[in-house]
């Protein structure tokens, strides 16, 4: 296993949610990691936060943004895995909340000819809100807090949160790639760049990832199953704009239906400008 793990949270104007995030980053128990934020767009209030944690995280910390276009993740990820330094990508979402053995947990499933998926928890819109207001810390919490929280419909199921060694049950679905999500995702560097890593031909929300999940395992990369080990604790948000869904879908179903593994529009449509940042090449 690689030594330098990078972690990539991908953001969207939600300081409140991205400093809870970062928190947790902060209390990881394995030090061998660094930290790309993954910024599609938001205003200077994000980037005057990162720079405000960066010493509280106490690992590298870099902020890789790019103009407010409409929902771009696919691209805003490669960016960030351009200004990365390590061998193994984990791609957090901004609004997951992690607890502290979760670097370490990854590290431990990482290995070879396999990506790593996966699951997570989602806090209620009233818990979500004073978890944010009051500087709560679910992260550290333990199992009776959980249960009174669960009792009191503030999460809707403890599962996720459970650690159990599954061993080679975490490969009966090694070639599946429904259900897999970037919210909570690891893979190794040269296999993204095998497929060119996400396709940036994808805007507006949807189905970026299901495509490069497809693309992982016709590459011959399998599906490792990261439950009751990597699980997450998802923030509450409003639904996402859905109208590019449709168009999206069509692009998917493309996909399915070819033998590429490619991006249409990947890392090699990005270069690195002379300030650092991946810029689109000409």
């Amino acid at each position: 296993m690689a030594a330098l793990i990078s972690v990539i949270v991908t953001t969207y104007n939600r300081e409140d949610a991205l400093a809870a995030v970062l928190r947790s980053l902060g209390r990881q128990t394995d030090p061998d990691f660094e930290v790309i934020v993954a910024d599609d767009g938001s205003g200077p209030e994000t980037a005057a936060l990162v720079e405000a944690m960066k010493s509280s995280v106490g690992h590298r910390v870099v902020h890789v943004w790019h103009e407010d276009k409409g929902f771009r993740a696919g691209e805003i990820r490669n960016r960030a895995v351009l200004a990365a330094r390590g061998d193994y990508c984990l791609f957090l979402d901004g609004d997951c909340i992690v607890r502290p053995d979760f670097v370490a947990m990854h590290r431990r499933l990482a290995e070879p000819g396999a990506f790593v998926t996966g699951n997570r928890i989602l806090l209620s819109r009233d818990l979500t809100a004073k978890v944010l207001r009051d500087g709560l810390t679910p992260e550290t919490w333990g199992c009776a807090t959980w249960l009174g929280v669960r009792f009191r419909g503030g999460v809707n199921r403890l599962s996720a949160l459970l650690k159990l060694p599954l061993g080679p049950l975490r490969r009966l679905r090694g070639k599946a790639w429904r259900g897999a999500r970037s919210a909570n995702l690891a893979i190794w560097r040269a296999d993204l760049l095998t497929v060119d890593g996400y396709d940036a031909d994808y805007s507006g929300w949807g189905k970026e990832d299901s495509d490069i999940i497809i693309r992982l395992l016709r590459a011959g990369v399998k599906r490792k199953d990261g439950s009751f080990a990597t699980g997450v604790i998802h923030l509450w948000h409003a639904e996402a704009d859905r109208s590019a869904l449709p168009e999206n879908e069509r692009k998917l179903a493309q996909i399915l239906d070819g033998d590429g593994v490619r991006a249409k529009r990947g890392l090699s449509a990005l270069r690195i400008a002379p300030a650092g940042n991946p810029d689109v090449g000409a």
